[in-house]
């Protein structure tokens, strides 16, 4: 279980780091330029790690359901939702966002046991961490209206008495 938690807590790193590299990208190319070049480069980087990790049999696959060939086709809209959520409403606010929208959706998912999962059922405790995710996420975005007046007021009369 450590090692699941370690590899969830590298991956959230990683898409973070990637997510600004890619809204670096996205200034100086196109939505879809940007998203071409990320996921081609990462299929350049999974083609050779398998390559040289797994030799052939990096082409070896299990039977499988035909439509989750098409998991490819959904980064695209990933890559493009999220540098575009990025370079509208900046990195931490959109990230949230997105973070919170994963964890919604795949309780739904496992809740409803669609794409394979197992059945897990919707309780309570979990009805009450999405609504405090998402108290969360309307504080972290919420500016303290009379504080940032309070620190004007102490800025101003600090210069007026200098």
């Amino acid at each position: 279980m450590i090692w699941g938690i370690l590899m969830a807590l590298a991956a959230g790193s990683l898409i973070s780091v990637q997510n600004m590299f890619n809204s670096k990208v996205n200034v100086a190319a196109r939505s879809h330029s940007t998203t071409a070049l990320v996921l081609g480069m990462g299929f350049l980087a999974s083609l050779s790690m398998g390559l040289i990790f797994d030799g052939v049999g990096f082409f070896t696959m299990k039977p499988m359901q035909p439509w989750f060939w098409f998991s490819g086709l959904l980064g695209i809209g990933v890559v493009t939702c999220v540098v575009n959520g990025v370079r509208l409403l900046g990195p931490s606010y959109a990230i949230s966002i997105v973070m919170a929208s994963q964890l919604l959706c795949a309780l739904w998912w496992d809740s409803a046991g669609w794409f394979g999962l197992d059945k897990v059922p919707f309780t309570f405790q979990k009805a009450i961490g999405v609504a405090v995710l998402i108290c969360g996420l309307i504080l972290f975005k919420a500016k303290p209206r009379a504080l940032v007046k309070d620190n004007e007021a102490v800025i101003k009369n600090a210069t007026i008495s200098e």
